[in-house]
């Protein structure tokens, strides 16, 4: 595919595969900004009301909310198993900010905030090819 100079620097698309090392959803204190309806999906899958949830599991921050970490600054809901990888627990049911991993506007701005990115996400670069669409939904 030949590039024309307005596509974005991705335009012939990016690799990534998750390697379910937890680096997204842990370390460093962060947002899972979660949306009304997201809440009542996740509420139902773990079997409570979403008023019950929104107190128990989530944050008011900037007039939005977001889930709750634990103080490593892991999303509460990720499970650090014993063999050194990673899982959700919420996976089927996991907001849009966190199935849209590694494709975010912050990381494809610029291929170096990409590559900035791929630092911390072994995933990145390797593996599965996404196409411009695919990028972009």
């Amino acid at each position: 595919m030949t590039r024309a100079a307005a596509d974005p620097w991705y335009a012939d698309g990016l690799k990534f595969t998750c390697t379910q090392c937890g680096n997204c959803c842990g370390g460093s204190p962060g947002f899972v900004w979660v949306h009304p309806l997201e809440i009542d999906e996740i509420a139902r899958s773990v079997g409570m009301t979403s008023v019950d949830f929104i107190a128990k599991h989530t944050r008011s921050e900037h007039g939005r909310r977001s889930l709750l970490e634990v103080k490593n600054g892991d999303c509460e809901f990720l499970v650090r198993t014993a063999n050194g990888k990673s899982a959700c627990s919420i996976h089927a049911v996991r907001p849009l900010q966190c199935r849209t991993w590694p494709f975010w506007d912050s990381n494809l701005y610029t291929e170096k905030s990409w590559k900035a990115a791929a630092r911390g996400c072994p995933g990145m670069n390797k593996g599965t090819k996404y196409d411009f669409v695919q990028i972009e939904v």
